[in-house]
């Protein structure tokens, strides 16, 4: 009994891992919709990173469909609501493809600013951290 346990534990957790957004998806997602906030709600740099790991943060732990506008979600917007002044928070939380991040389509998830800027179309610099925040 005890091996069966652990076995249903040891193939849920496969289950699971499975599920999540692999790092470097996650991280050109993140660069992407986080260039697009910069631009349109004209960010510093030290806000540029924030949004950044604070996007990454939110895509890394994406399993499921609920995950979009649920807990984590809600921790995200919680957490750009600390890094942005308060009329940058107001044009965020009424950017229908900032708040909202992710669509579903007939392929899956989608970002919802894809809708509004070409995809790889890049109108900021790379923050530093881009390139060193790891997995």
């Amino acid at each position: 009994m005890k091996a069966r346990i652990t076995l249903i534990a040891a193939m849920m957790t496969v289950v699971l891992s499975a599920a999540a957004m692999p790092y470097t998806e996650a991280r050109n997602k993140a660069m992407f919709l986080s260039d697009k906030m910069a631009y349109e709600l004209n960010l510093t740099e030290s806000q540029m990173e924030a949004v950044y790991k604070i996007n990454l943060d939110y895509m890394l732990n994406l399993d499921e469909e609920s995950d979009m506008f649920g807990y984590i979600w809600q921790n995200r917007n919680r957490d750009l609501g600390k890094v942005l002044s308060d009329a940058q928070n107001n044009q965020y939380l009424t950017s229908e493809w900032f708040y909202r991040p992710f669509t579903m389509n007939e392929e899956g998830w989608a970002l919802a600013v894809n809708n509004r800027y070409n995809e790889g179309q890049f109108l900021m610099q790379q923050p530093e951290v881009f390139l060193s925040y790891k997995e």
